[in-house]
């Protein structure tokens, strides 16, 4: 309404202006780039997830939002870690941008790993090749070129630079490298105050530790003599003993000689019955088990103290939680002149009961009153050993939250370089096991339009062969992106072939148009937007779609009229979204869950903008699969654009929409104010992008008045099925 109600002669301008300031416009554009460098999130193989490629999405995203020159931005894609890096976010978005390398699908469980590697880089290769210079290199892997002037030696020269990135892990079944990111400034700050007050704990923690006895348990010998414990100790060759128990060494972990076990058998006929002789005071009673499989998680442990009997029952599959010996049963009151005892059974316990020591650690002073000297002292530095160990543990605590509250480092899919680098053999017929002369490495001989740049010794040669392809005087960049940009917008590129301007490709229609766009997109600093801008400004990208005579020109090569083109996949789903008022607009981040481990049987349901649905090799969106999106494993730059009967029978079925129909007819109802005709009006604005005519209007508001049921639920299917029937139409899904 704004557009239309502008009625300065500039009103078309500041539009495309308004456009291309939009965050949406590097969504739109963003998702044009990652056909051509065939962006996935998975690999075929099983559905291994590329767990961090969606940052090189957000990364294209912000590139087009931002105008980043185009030369810069091949650069970064082919050899950003090797840039140098004004500001730690200048880095950080280097080496995503060499997500790049590493996005193609690749056989990760083929055993021969060298292969892997020649199979990787020739993908590598071929998305280079066709995805910044138009040409089919790949097709000198085994021979030289068949219709181009490239020899087998070209390709291995080029090879040999990408041989010596490593991108891949190699184990029984490869993986793709994962690279540390650099922390920002702000998350530097934030782990240096992290750090320091993890110092300030670990102090803490030492200082207390340097107090403990050595000889205390906190030293974790695995065995102990019962002499060296503080407290009373009862150990399990001083107990009463019900049935037959078995002893045993194999924990390797036990007080004295070692500890016992029923063998899980006479449940309800072993007992064990332990007898301290104590003073009056209270104690804290810990007992000294083999924990582990296999063990019961129910055992009976009965304390009799002055307060009476009270059970307790211990899981023996969990390891006792103090230095992996002692686990405490509470502390109690016990009397002199009483029979004090802890009496241990087998009875219907669900495992084997293991036994070791028990031990009374005192904890008030007048419960050492009656003993002697050298008694009373020990006693006393176990109290203080005791608070020491709390101390300790409460510490710890703290230590393991902080340490939960450590900054995280992010991770990229990215690859490095090989500490050595070297030139590649051509492999004869394309054979690894069939080497023929070295190929030192190099560019194109036949797009040399100067010196060859010199490969250096130190590293790949990746740096290198980037400046080599965004040199204003290489005659392949400027002019395949011109051409690309020019095929988004029209439909169809100068040269059709936009991934082929080799012998096998079609010739440009417009040859002087393609080169004058090509040097003013230089000039204009590899501006994309500038580029855009030029073009949607023309008369010829203004003009109607209506076709005149097709006989002269059936293919509109002249351009004599703007083509009719369907929408991709990406606008017809977020179309339906729009107009069920669900779309979200929440640019950046993953979506999809940080513990997926593959995509088989993924479902995306969130209404985000279809750029950030998960691109899933094996799981794509079945709207995707039918409305021709790119084939994620290779490079697209040309959709392929059908009209099939899928097509219909998806937008006429499917519960997507369905149910974004259903929203619509909600969201239309919804507005109390609007007349019925008020309604289909805006009902044809939103969907069709026009107004309804007025036997649209007079059949539309038939329909409606037919339903004679005047119900909510049954207005509401009417409305929906007008709405899913608009969604179906041809008008729909083509632009006219």
């Amino acid at each position: 309404t704004q557009f239309t109600n502008d009625k300065s002669p500039l009103a078309y301008e500041n539009l495309v202006d308004q456009l291309m300031a939009s965050p949406r416009f590097g969504e739109r554009w963003g998702r044009r780039w990652l056909d051509v460098v065939r962006f996935a999130e998975s690999m075929s193989l099983r559905g291994k997830l590329l767990k961090y490629a969606w940052r090189y999405r957000d990364y294209v995203i912000e590139a087009f939002n931002d105008d980043v020159p185009f030369d810069q931005f091949l650069t970064q894609q082919l050899a950003g870690d090797l840039l140098e890096a004004s500001s730690v976010e200048a880095q950080r978005e280097n080496l995503i941008a060499t997500t790049f390398l590493v996005m193609g699908d690749a056989l990760l469980e083929n055993q021969n790993k060298n292969q892997l590697d020649m199979d990787v880089v020739d993908e590598q290769l071929d998305v280079i090749g066709k995805g910044l210079l138009a040409q089919t290199i790949t097709c000198a892997r085994c021979h030289d070129h068949k219709f181009d002037p490239i020899p087998t030696s070209d390709y291995y020269a080029m090879a040999g630079i990408l041989k010596n990135v490593q991108g891949l892990k190699h184990s029984n079944v490869s993986t793709t490298m994962e690279i540390p990111l650099p922390f920002t400034e702000e998350v530097q700050r934030e782990l240096e105050i992290h750090d320091l007050a993890v110092a300030k704990v670990e102090n803490e923690i030492n200082a207390l530790k340097s107090r403990l006895d050595p000889q205390s348990e906190t030293a974790f010998p695995k065995v102990v003599t019962a002499s060296s414990l503080p407290g009373i100790i009862v150990d399990d060759d001083d107990v009463i003993i019900v049935g037959k128990w078995t002893n045993s060494v194999y924990s390797k972990h036990y007080v004295g000689k070692g500890y016992i076990h029923d063998d899980n058998k006479g449940k309800g006929a072993k007992t064990l019955t332990y007898i301290p002789e104590l003073a009056d005071g209270e104690y804290e009673v810990r007992f000294a088990y083999s924990g582990g499989g296999g063990r019961a998680s129910n055992v009976p442990v009965e304390i009799f103290s002055a307060a009476g009997k009270e059970l307790v029952v211990v899981d023996m599959r969990k390891e006792p939680p103090l230095n992996r010996r002692f686990l405490s049963l509470g502390t109690y009151r016990f009397s002199a002149d009483q029979q004090n005892r802890v009496l241990i059974s087998n009875e219907s316990t669900n495992g084997i009961v293991t036994a070791d020591a028990l031990q009374f650690l005192p904890v008030t002073k007048d419960a050492v009153t009656t003993r002697s000297a050298s008694q009373v002292a020990k006693e006393l530095a176990a109290v203080e050993q005791q608070e020491l160990k709390k101390k300790i543990s409460t510490l710890t605590a703290e230590l393991s939250r902080l340490n939960k509250q450590k900054p995280v480092r992010e991770m990229v899919n990215s690859a490095v370089e090989n500490s050595k680098s070297t030139d590649l053999r051509i492999h004869i017929r394309g054979r690894i096991d069939s080497l023929g002369d070295i190929a030192p490495r190099g560019v194109l001989q036949v797009a040399n339009y100067g010196p060859a740049p010199e490969m250096p010794t130190n590293s790949s040669g990746r740096l290198e062969l980037a400046h080599w392809i965004v040199d204003p005087a290489n005659p392949l960049t400027s002019r395949v992106m011109v051409n690309r940009v020019w095929h988004w917008l029209f439909g169809a590129g100068l040269v059709r072939t936009v991934d082929n301007f080799g012998t096998t490709g079609e010739s440009p229609s417009h040859p002087e148009l393609l080169d004058h766009l090509a040097m003013q997109f230089v000039q204009h600093g590899w501006s994309v937007k500038k580029l855009i801008r030029t073009i949607v400004l023309s008369r010829t990208y203004r003009l109607s779609s209506a076709r005149g005579d097709q006989q002269a020109d059936p293919e509109n090569r002249l351009l004599a009229h703007m083509n009719h083109r369907r929408l991709d996949a990406e606008s017809i789903r977020d179309t339906m979204l729009s107009v069920g008022g669900t779309l979200e607009l929440q640019m950046r981040g993953a979506t999809f869950p940080a513990n997926l481990t593959t995509d088989v049987g993924f479902r995306f349901e969130a209404p985000r903008r279809s750029v950030y649905v998960p691109v899933f090799r094996c799981s794509l969106p079945e709207l995707f699969e039918v409305f021709d999106f790119a084939n994620p494993s290779m490079v697209t730059g040309r959709r392929d654009v059908s009209t099939v009967a899928p097509q219909a029978l998806f937008m006429m079925n499917h519960a997507f929409v369905s149910a974004q129909a259903r929203l619509t007819a909600e969201r239309l109802l919804s507005e109390s104010q609007m007349t019925t005709t008020n309604r289909i009006e805006q009902a044809y604005l939103q969907i069709l992008g026009r107004r309804a005519t007025e036997t649209e209007l007079l059949l539309t508001q038939e329909f409606l008045t037919s339903v004679t049921d005047t119900t909510e639920n049954r207005q509401v299917d009417a409305w929906t099925q007008m709405v899913q029937s608009m969604f179906s139409t041809i008008e729909f899904r083509y632009v006219r």
